[in-house]
């Protein structure tokens, strides 16, 4: 397994983890009322929403890059 394989592997981790817990704290009940009087998420969640989705993006376009040099 190449450098570039464990790296995508573990950016690819780290993004799911990050949604999970930006999904578990959307569900919270004060992010719950803050969206609903405001119509956004709270900034953390949104930020553990954010860095989840960039984590996945790196992480699987790591893990072609290294596929595709084979």
């Amino acid at each position: 397994m190449t450098q570039t394989n464990t790296l995508g592997f573990v950016a690819l981790a780290v993004g799911v983890a990050l949604l999970f817990f930006g999904w578990q704290s959307s569900n919270a009940p004060v992010d719950q009322m803050s969206e609903a009087l405001t119509g956004r998420f709270t900034g953390t969640t949104m930020w553990y929403i954010i860095g989840g989705l960039i984590g996945v993006v790196t992480g699987a376009a790591l893990l072609l890059r290294g596929y595709s040099r084979r």
